[in-house]
């Protein structure tokens, strides 16, 4: 089979006679997510570049639409360049709220149709249909499914990669976007993967991607029937092995159902350069409570708490300091982040970037304290942030809110002048 063969499946067109009952890893990733999401109330702005991320020059692309990719525009790329390629682009604020409530429903689609569901970030997630055929059918069947159902309660589109391991479903997908399908049975895996360019493989950059091809290897036919010592010799022995594995279609790993996030963040990058420390306070007090309102959402508290600045030249330091007992109350991260700034910020260089970061997680209820007695303990503080969440959910974001933050200027989609990163970029 040509790889002609392969890119007819592209729309979803599996030839008649295709056996896809080994194909029961589904990849599902989002098409351009924060995009989308967006349009669904700018429609005339369909069909056009769209870029979303910080609208200054000092922002950075969070999503672009495959009009404006189609002009080198990216995701993490900085919104000044992005708009040097791409005049002509309408940029919009990003809404995270609108992107996570869409990702619930999304997520809630997949478990109704088998309980295997690893979400991977907020727009894609690997699913097992293993045991879902005698209710919805074939892989093919279920991806089409999917894909309407989707569409149906949304509004917006997937892209769906089928195959019988996690690393080709999630290539199938990417290579079919957008609002593809693409089936690889397992017996059609090898020849599908040889037909690509090295590139393709997870793990080749363009470090290692350049190392392979100085040395002649530029297809994955190429690396699989290169000796696998001499990818150890030019790679490393992980690298070499794992790649080698990855060129034959060898890939063990299974769906897991229970992902535990390894940290929760938020940042934020100035218009213009903030000298001001008590500006730079009254901001990682609202990330401290958005970190910790998030922790508490998903059952987990944090060992860790970090905090990130970035100065004007692009110079980053991070400093964090763990704690003698794993929490999720506002009060405790942002505690220890005032006194981590307090220590990076004695220059009172300008900042440019200010982030909050807790990790080390654990679920809630499972961390030991290291000591019997915390004078910076206080249940009392614990239920007031508690009763917070309740007020938040039934009266909207800014029902309560610390003093400290009063008169403060607010984001027209209610995250409290946070710019948030979710983990990964949106790259559908």
């Amino acid at each position: 089979m040509t790889r002609k063969d392969f890119g007819e499946r592209r729309t979803g067109m599996t030839p008649a006679g295709l056996d896809d009952a080994s194909a029961m890893i589904l990849h599902v990733d989002m098409d351009a997510f924060f995009v989308a999401v967006e349009l669904l109330e700018r429609p005339e702005l369909l069909g056009t570049p769209v870029i979303v991320g910080g609208a200054s020059g000092r922002g950075v692309v969070s999503s672009a639409s495959y009009e404006a990719r189609r002009y080198g525009v990216r995701s993490a790329m900085p919104m000044a360049r992005a708009l040097q390629l791409c005049p002509s682009a309408v940029v919009l604020e990003g809404h995270m709220h609108k992107y996570r409530e869409a990702s619930e429903r999304i997520m809630r689609v997949f478990g109704e149709i088998t309980p295997l569901v690893e979400p991977l970030s907020i727009d894609e997630a690997f699913l097992d249909v293993s045991g879902a055929g005698r209710m919805f059918g074939s892989p093919t069947e279920i991806a089409r499914l999917i894909r309407r159902r989707v569409k149906h309660e949304t509004g917006l589109t997937c892209s769906v990669g089928a195959a019988s391991t996690k690393f080709v479903a999630k290539l199938a997908s990417s290579t079919c976007k957008p609002d593809g399908l693409l089936v690889i049975p397992a017996e059609e895996t090898v020849p599908y993967l040889h037909t690509l360019p090295v590139g393709a493989l997870w793990g080749v950059g363009q470090a290692t991607g350049d190392a392979l091809k100085r040395r002649g290897i530029d297809t994955v036919f190429e690396l699989a029937h290169t000796p696998v010592e001499t990818l150890v010799r030019i790679l490393g022995r992980a690298s070499g092995e794992r790649l080698h594995e990855l060129a034959w279609g060898r890939d063990d790993r299974r769906v897991v159902t229970e992902r535990r996030e390894k940290s929760v963040s938020h940042e934020q990058t100035f218009a213009h350069d903030e000298p001001s420390h008590a500006a730079l306070e009254r901001e990682v007090r609202a990330q401290a409570d958005a970190v910790a309102q998030r922790l508490r959402r998903a059952g987990l508290v944090a060992r860790t708490v970090s905090i990130k600045l970035r100065w004007a030249d692009f110079t980053t330091l991070q400093r964090s300091r763990t704690l003698s007992d794993a929490s999720d109350t506002g009060r405790t991260i942002f505690r220890v982040a005032r006194e981590l700034l307090d220590e990076a910020h004695e220059d009172g260089r300008p900042v440019r970037l200010i982030g909050v970061r807790a990790s080390d997680l654990v679920e809630t209820g499972t961390a030991t304290s290291a000591t019997l007695w915390d004078e910076h303990h206080d249940d009392e503080w614990e239920a007031a942030e508690r009763a917070v969440d309740r007020a938040t959910e039934r009266f909207g974001r800014e029902a309560v809110r610390p003093a400290s933050l009063l008169g403060r200027r607010e984001r027209r989609d209610g995250r409290q002048g946070l710019t948030e990163r979710p983990n990964a970029p949106d790259r559908g």
